[in-house]
This record gives C-alpha cells, sequence and structure tokens, in this order.
C-alpha cells in the first residue's frame, strides 16, 4: 500500500523516523519526499501508520493522510529514497529554537563545542536557509558546505537524531563566524568571546543570526544607542540570559511563560516590573518586549557576557529592510561586526506578541511562526499585497491562506523589492498562478504598482479594497466567519468618500460591506503634519467646539483656520487617542507610529470611570468633539483618559450589538491597530457581554495592518466565485 501525507513533513527529520519504525517492524517499502508531500509505500501501511502517529517528530504536524494501492514487491528491505519535485507546496518547518540536546552538546567537550551553527533535526533554520522545494540540502545555503566524513555518517545513520538532517555540520565543515573591527579589519582570536567582551564594555555591535541581523549594547548604554540610532522614544526589545531574568525586568503570566520559553521564541510583550530598569528602553510605557536567546551564537555569547540582558533590534538603515549582506553591514557604523559566511535566504524579523486574556495578538508575524497558514475554502488563487503600513502579503490556494513573513513600512523601494521577492518566494513554493490580485483603495499606497505588475505577469484581475472592510476580513478568516459587525479601529485608512478611516462599525461579507456608524469627522489641518503635530488635532476640535484656541499665535490660527477648510477630515479613533494625549500633556508629538496612543494606555490601565462624559449618535455619526469641552478640573489624568475612551466604547459597541440584532448575527468583532490596546480591549468586552453578544478578537492572523493582506486575499478570492 501507499501512504500520501501532507502538512509540515520536511526539515523535521519525518523521514528518518518513518525509517525507524519500519526497520523495528521488519517492514519492506520506501520513502520519500515529492514536493511537499511525503509518500511511503510499505507491506503492512497500517502498522507504520499507527507507530508513526503515536512517534511523530516534535516539529511535525500532519494535514492530510490518504492510503491507496502500491506495488511493493520490488522492495527487498525499507529505505530512503531521492527526493522528486513534481507536486508543489509549503510543507517545511518554521526557523525553531535551538533545542537542548544541541544546547548540551555546545556546552560539552565533544566536537562541536562552542559551534554556533549545531541543530539537529529538531531544531534549526529552515525556512530562512531554503532556496526552493523539496526540502534537500542542495536546495538550501548549505550546498556550498560540503559534509565531513563523521558528519556524513551521522547523517547516514539510523540510531543518530541527525539522519537526513539536511544542514548538519560541524567545525570541520560547516560555516563560521568572524569578528571585525568597525573599519572592516579582521580581529583574531575567538569571535563571539572576542565579541562579548566588546559589546560589556558598553560598545555597539551588530551580529549577524538566522534570518538577518541585530544591533546590540548593554541597557546601561541606551541613552548614547538612541542618539547614535537617532530613534529617541520609540522601545527596543531586549534578549536576557534566561526566564529567571527576565523576572526581574517584566510580570509574566503563565501563558506568557509559556510562549517567550516556547521554540518559536517570539519577542513577547510583558508588563514592567521596575520602572526605573526599564524606562529608558521603553519611555512612558507599562511594557517592554522581552525575548530569549534562540541560537547556538546567542547561547554562546551570553555564556560570555557579564551582562544578563542586551538591548537587540533588528539591523537596518532607516526605512529600509534588515540588512542580509555582510559589506552592508558596515554601513551601520557599529564598533563591532560579528558576521557568518552561511547565506540568508529568506529575512524574518522577529516576531512581536501580546498576550490578552490566555489568547495570542500578533503584532508581528515572522520567525518562528511563518510559514504557516490558515484554512480557508476555495479552489481559485489570489494575492493581497497590504497596505503601506506592516506590509505582509497573504498567497491564498489550495483551501489556505499563506502569509508572508514581516516586511516592512512600505515608504522605500527597498520594502517594496523585499515583498516582491518574498511574495515571489511563496508562488514558487506553492506553485499556483493567481487569478486575482487584491490591494488597498488608497490611490497613492506604493505598492500598488507591484499589484499592477503582478496582475499583468499572470492576467490576473485587480480587485480595489477599502482598507476596514478588509481588517473586518481579515477577523473574519480568523475565525472562519461569512459574516460579521465589526468595529475597525486604528490610526487612518483610505474611505470610500476620500476622507480618512478609522473608527469604524461595519457589517461586512466577503463581498460587500456597509457602514453603519463612525466617530465624528476631525480635520487634518495639513494632512500628514497633524499626524506628527498633535496640536493641530486639539486646534481643529477647539474650532469644531467654536472654542478661541491658545496653541498658537493670532496670525498662525488665522491661518490654520483657512487650510482647515480644505484639510481632509479623519474618523481614526487612533488620532482621538492622539488628541487626548494632547490635552492631557502625556505626548505633544509623534515620533514613531502608534506612540501617543501608546503612552495613554497606562492611564487607561489605572483610570476609572467618573460621571459627566455622554456622547450619542446622529444620523451614523458618533459625536466626539464635544468631549474635550468642560474638562473637570483637578481630576486625575487616567480617569479623564479612561472616562472619555470608555464613553466612545461603549457607544461604539453598542451601535454594533443594535446593528447585530437587528440582522441576527451574535457575535460583535474588534479588529484594527487600536485593538492591541489592553484597557480598550477591556471596554470592548465588558460592553459587548453587557448586551449579551459573543465578543470576538485576533488569534492566528494580526490584528494590525499585518493581517491586511490575509482580509485582501480572501475577499479577491470570492470575488472569482
Amino acid at each position: 500500500m501507499r501512504m500520501i501525507i501532507t502538512g509540515t513533513v520536511q526539515g523535521v527529520g519525518f523521514r528518518p523516523t518513518v525509517k525507524r519504525i519500519a526497520s523495528l517492524l521488519k517492514l519492506k517499502g520506501a520513502v520519500w519526499n515529492d514536493g511537499s508531500r511525503v509518500i511511503i509505500d510499505a507491506n503492512d501501511i497500517y502498522a507504520l501508520k499507527r507507530e508513526l502517529l503515536d512517534n511523530l517528530p516534535p516539529l511535525a504536524k500532519i494535514d492530510s493522510i490518504s492510503i491507496s494501492r502500491s506495488d511493493t514487491s520490488k522492495y527487498n528491505d525499507f529505505s530512503i529514497i531521492s527526493s522528486n519535485c513534481e507536486n508543489s507546496g509549503v510543507s517545511i518547518p518554521t526557523d525553531t529554537a535551538i533545542c537542548n540536546k544541541c544546547l548540551m552538546e555546545i556546552r560539552s567537550n565533544s566536537r562541536r563545542k562552542n559551534y554556533a551553527f549545531t541543530t539537529c533535526t529538531d531544531c534549526g533554520a529552515r525556512f530562512t536557509l531554503l532556496e526552493k522545494s523539496p526540502y534537500d540540502r542542495k536546495n538550501t545555503s548549505m550546498d556550498v558546505f560540503p559534509m565531513c566524513d563523521l558528519c556524513a555518517q551521522e547523517y547516514t545513520s539510523a540510531e543518530n537524531r541527525r539522519m537526513h538532517h539536511q544542514t548538519i555540520c560541524c567545525p570541520s565543515c560547516g560555516p563560521e563566524y568572524y569578528l571585525l573591527d568597525n573599519n572592516g579589519n579582521r580581529l583574531y582570536g575567538d569571535p563571539i568571546s572576542q565579541f562579548a567582551k566588546i559589546i560589556d564594555s558598553g560598545k555597539i555591535g551588530v551580529a549577524k543570526s538566522w534570518g538577518g541581523m541585530h544591533i546590540c549594547t548593554t541597557l546601561g548604554n541606551v541613552q548614547y544607542f538612541r542618539k547614535w540610532y537617532g530613534r529617541k522614544q520609540k522601545p527596543f526589545a531586549i534578549m536576557v540570559k534566561d526566564i529567571n531574568v527576565a523576572k526581574k525586568y517584566v510580570r509574566l503570566t503563565e501563558k506568557e511563560t509559556q510562549i517567550l520559553t516556547s521554540p518559536h521564541r517570539p519577542i513577547v510583550l510583558a508588563d514592567i516590573i521596575n520602572e526605573s530598569l526599564c524606562k529608558d528602553i521603553a519611555p512612558g510605557l507599562n511594557n517592554i518586549g522581552i525575548f530569549l536567546p534562540y541560537t547556538g551564537m546567542q547561547y554562546i555569547l551570553f555564556d560570555n557576557l557579564v551582562n544578563d540582558a542586551l538591548i537587540m533590534t533588528s539591523a537596518n538603515l532607516p526605512g529600509e529592510p534588515m540588512i542580509l549582506d555582510n559589506k552592508d553591514a558596515m554601513k551601520l557604523g557599529a564598533d563591532a561586526y560579528l558576521l557568518h559566511n552561511q547565506k540568508i535566504i529568506n529575512r524574518a524579523d522577529d516576531s512581536v506578541i501580546r498576550v490578552y486574556q490566555n489568547s495570542i495578538q500578533f503584532l508581528r508575524k515572522s520567525r518562528g511562526f511563518i510559514p504557516s497558514y490558515i484554512y480557508f475554502p476555495s479552489n481559485h488563487c489570489a494575492i493581497g499585497i497590504g497596505a503601506q503600513e506592516n506590509l505582509t502579503a497573504t498567497i491564498a490556494a489550495n483551501n489556505k491562506m499563506y502569509s508572508t513573513q514581516y516586511i516592512g513600512e512600505g515608504g522605500s523601494l527597498g520594502v517594496i523589492d523585499y515583498l516582491e521577492s518574498s511574495t515571489n518566494s511563496f508562488i514558487q513554493l506553492l506553485g499556483k498562478t493567481p487569478e486575482a490580485i487584491g490591494v488597498d483603495l488608497h490611490p497613492n499606497y506604493s505598492n500598488k504598482k507591484y499589484g499592477k505588475k503582478l496582475s499583468e505577469r499572470y492576467n490576473a484581475r485587480i480587485v480595489e479594497i477599502q482598507h476596514h472592510w478588509a481588517h473586518a476580513a481579515s477577523l473574519m478568516s480568523d475565525h472562519g466567519l461569512e459574516e460579521s459587525i465589526t468595529l475597525t479601529v486604528d490610526g487612518t485608512g483610505y474611505g470610500t468618500d476620500g476622507n480618512m478611516w478609522g473608527g469604524e462599525i461595519l457589517h461586512s461579507d466577503y463581498q460587500n460591506f456597509d457602514r453603519i456608524a463612525h466617530l465624528q469627522y476631525i480635520p487634518l489641518i495639513g494632512s500628514e503634519a497633524a499626524l506628527y503635530d498633535l496640536k493641530r488635532l486639539k486646534f481643529a476640535v477647539d474650532c469644531l467646539n467654536g472654542e478661541n484656541n491658545c496653541l498658537v499665535d493670532d496670525n498662525t490660527a488665522s491661518l490654520m483656520k483657512k487650510i482647515m477648510k480644505r484639510s481632509v477630515k479623519t474618523s481614526s479613533l487612533g488620532r482621538f487617542l492622539d488628541t487626548i494625549a494632547f490635552t492631557l500633556d502625556i505626548c505633544s508629538k509623534r515620533t514613531y507610529d502608534g506612540e501617543p496612543a501608546m503612552k495613554i494606555e497606562p492611564y487607561l490601565s489605572k483610570g476609572k470611570y467618573i460621571e459627566g462624559f455622554e456622547t450619542e449618535t446622529i444620523s451614523g455619526t458618533i459625536m466626539t468633539a464635544h468631549l474635550f469641552q468642560d474638562i473637570p478640573k483637578n481630576t486625575k489624568k487616567e480617569d479623564i483618559a479612561y472616562s472619555i475612551v470608555r464613553c466612545i466604547i461603549d457607544e461604539m459597541t453598542n451601535n454594533a450589538c443594535d446593528a447585530a440584532l437587528s440582522k441576527g448575527i451574535s457575535r460583535i468583532g474588534l479588529t484594527g491597530g487600536v485593538s492591541y490596546n489592553r484597557p480598550i480591549c477591556d471596554m470592548f468586552l465588558t460592553a459587548v457581554k453587557k448586551r449579551g453578544m459573543k465578543p470576538t478578537l485576533h488569534n492566528k492572523v494580526p490584528n494590525g495592518d499585518g493581517g491586511i493582506s490575509v482580509g485582501q486575499a480572501a475577499i479577491a478570492l470570492r470575488s472569482l466565485d
């Protein structure tokens, strides 16, 4: 009989496991890769299947098994045979943190002592090294490193955990690290321990890892590092030596600890314990991003460091993707460069996760979680290419939707080139031809040219999709829903009326959407300028309220009033939060995306509701400007912020629940970048449950613009039906 298995079945030690089980059962047959599938011939396939399901490799995941007749009389024993490429698909695992066995080997007196590239079939880089399917050494960046005799023996030994491990290597035959100074001169001696001394001395270094590079320095060097890197306020993630060190800095729940220590090894946003330790790492915030070592190099580095925590941030020039090429790294101007000679095929930034009520919210879904998919039934193939910020692309085919790794902000040609190469890579792996391309409705987004290029290349239709409809569709796709009433709340998105939306209540399916209600429009004085100079927002609100404004001199006020008349308007909840942040002197200028709203969160977390804040909905518009009038004096900032925001969330939720009841819908969704805000999620959940409805939040698809491509792909797919 023949068994065909699909899922995550390559690069996980699947064929060696089948071989070991078959040998124990004394079976005759063979196992091989067929593109993205594993095929097994055996003279007792059912016995083999039972044992296999009980003894799957740790990284394997089975999606389907089919059994059919096959001639096994030609086999004299059981063997692993060469792969073929007739079938296409994505079956490789994500890059996975080094396992305990390999870590022990690095720290022992074995031949791989202190060898940073030590991995096995249960761990290591996969996706970031893969050129094409099937997952064989010749299709990875390890192709240029021939195995030595000892590695070859391990590779062929059925008793060894590195049997058929495609990236097997050792100090004699594998990649190696080397150390350069700031002039590019080679520094001799052990590169990782030398690098540790340089970092401990307060210098800035660049360390090449899996999928990219990090810029790193000690926590005590943060003020100088901010000046050097030009990042005045934006928070940095920190990598800590182990979970016990993590608990010095942050308060961890059981779920956060589980995710932090998982083989995925994402950055986890966790609540700060000691403000004095973290105030300069994440200014004005009550949480920091924290993560653990995941590569051999990082463990060896911490074994040699005096410091038990380092700032670790992606190594890139402003606005550009993370650097991969060793020569390009020298442009950063660091003090030292810890580099290696293994080529990175696919970039993968660190994933960023926030836990909310025991579920996961992805701020960035990348290393450790890509490739992965969600189910979406369709016989067609379509692609969504995202919006402008937090770019990803999603390729939908074979009843599944695969998103690329996090790409970046779409303002530079380098990021668009990266979007194109990542999308092409997934198209090649899946072996499907897209029939529709989903793009954002905004006329000036930089990736729309790429969408047109894809359309022409494949003769695929372009489907323009309103930004917040795509958000709603991404949430529906996350939960397998066909229809929803959703609060879509973010910073900005081009609306069908030419204004900037972001505080919307939508009734959506995959064919159409209705805008049930939205926040009051506020003029964006000077358009983009109002996103950064927040007094413009407060000036506009004061004008709407008919109040005299003392924020600027008379001449400037007169000019701003003239500009206001022809300015684009916004209904964004993100901009509403910016206005509160300015009004309460929490944040006056935005220096990075989402800064004012993020700095309001600590206040919302400890605020209490006070009476006197009320609003109403007039002809589908939820009134907001009046909430900035007659703010009670001698009242805590946190109580004012909490009361105003809860007033708005309650009104939005009640509008959504009223619409849901009239349409026979029981679930109310929350999506968009503002939905990462924990207190706002709490307000939403309380309001929805009070009405007897079921709240729906994200779990597998990013809440923010990183999930837009999923919604676009889903809508584009249904346009083909």
